[in-house]
């Protein structure tokens, strides 16, 4: 493979980095990963990533041969499949199993592969993510039957939205709006017993950016400021939108509908959070399009996550909670890479989502404008921020107590 001209070489960094970034891989851990490759290629490189542009600097040993490549591109979304799939290809790569001629055509396959889960499964996944997210809100059943039946209008204006440009531009608030009108409607025509605020929210919680700011901050701690405030403000802006969607949909849904007096149902049971953790494992390996063969791994990260945080939560406080969980994540997922030679990111983002605390910035947001709470909300600016820094230490320790084997 070192044999192989500088312009093989170049080309295949190139594409692969872009296909990594594609893929949702943050920017810390991709200039980790490039940085490996090249040095393994016996080039010299280095690397600007961020979540909108991508700048790549090659160069020989002696310098006599130097490139530099500069992309705009669009953010990336978590497709856990295909980042695996490219990892394995670079371990090829690397040694010596695969050309480069021929993993350019194998990149080229592994962009072309269809969703593997289809349509109708991951319409079903949205519907298990809203109603799972319902239950572990400890709320009634009935808003878990709601939120998974808005989950799906959601999804429906997804797949609007990939056929059309103009719906794709504005599908954030758009989805919150349509959600939160079908709310009122329900509430007012068929079930008084409904949460408006709680069912909007969880039916758009695929939207709601707490992963996004997990990695910001990740990535700021990383001293990757540009990459990092960038994430970070892109998560913040996509709030915002959601946030407007839906006030203006509820504003609008009880000046068309009317109000009607909530009538307070049975709440669920505490002990159902473990179907609820167990559900919305599954429906995060379809909607991230895990490998199956991954299935285990990514369930049993979910289940750490939460049983290890409440736990610690329990002993000593929530901010603790978090940081236990995230440690015992950051851990569980670094063992998973020396096992499954995979990388880490594959099960982490399973642990990760159940940590991450995006739906409290959300309701924060919503005390904080129209000064009610649709779930007790005391001090929960001060809980979102603690819960944020708590999770990056817990995952700086567990690198440093089992230190990852991938990059990636």
């Amino acid at each position: 493979m070192l044999n192989a001209d500088f312009t093989q070489k170049r080309k295949f960094i190139v594409k692969i980095g872009k296909m990594l970034h594609k893929y949702g891989t943050p920017a810390y851990r991709l200039e980790a990963h490039l940085a490996e490759l090249t040095s393994h290629l016996g080039l010299k490189g280095s690397y600007i990533i961020s979540p909108t542009s991508m700048t790549f600097v090659l160069w020989t040993e002696g310098h006599e041969q130097e490139y530099t490549h500069a992309a705009r591109v669009n953010p990336g979304d978590l497709d856990l499949g295909a980042l695996s799939r490219t990892d394995e290809l670079a371990d090829q790569v690397l040694q010596g199993k695969v050309s480069l001629n021929e993993a350019d055509a194998l990149l080229d396959a592994i962009d072309a592969r269809p969703n593997p889960y289809g349509k109708g499964a991951t319409a079903l996944a949205m519907m298990m993510s809203g109603g799972a997210f319902a239950m572990l809100m400890a709320t009634s059943w009935n808003d878990v039957l709601w939120s998974s039946l808005l989950s799906l209008l959601v999804y429906g204006f997804m797949l609007w939205a990939a056929r059309s440009a103009r719906i794709a531009n504005m599908l954030e608030p758009l989805v919150a709006l349509a959600a939160a009108l079908a709310a009122c409607a329900i509430s007012r025509y068929i079930d008084p017993g409904v949460n408006i605020r709680l069912v909007v929210l969880s039916a758009i919680i695929p939207f709601i950016p707490g992963l996004a700011l997990t990695l910001g901050f990740a990535e700021l701690a990383a001293r990757h400021l540009v990459s990092g405030n960038a994430r970070i403000m892109d998560a913040l802006m996509l709030l915002f939108k959601l946030y407007f969607g839906a006030f203006l949909g509820i504003a609008l849904g009880f000046r068309l509908f009317g109000t009607v007096d909530f009538v307070q149902p049975a709440p669920i049971p505490h002990s159902f959070a473990w179907l609820a953790i167990g559900i919305l494992g599954v429906s995060l390996i379809i909607l991230f399009k895990s490998r199956p063969k991954y299935t285990l791994w990514s369930l049993a990260s979910g289940f750490i996550a939460y049983g290890v945080s409440i736990t610690g939560a329990a002993m000593f406080d929530y901010t603790l909670g978090a940081f236990l969980g995230a440690f015992a994540v950051g851990l569980y997922s670094n063992l998973f890479t020396r096992l499954a030679k995979a990388p880490a990111v594959i099960v982490a983002m399973h642990g990760l989502i159940v940590l991450v605390p995006g739906s409290k910035t959300y309701i924060g947001l919503n005390s904080l404008i129209s000064g009610q709470d649709f779930v007790v909300s005391d001090g929960i600016g001060q809980q979102t921020f603690l819960i944020f820094m708590s999770l990056i230490a817990g995952l700086i320790f567990a690198n440093v107590a089992l230190p990852p084997k991938k990059s990636l």
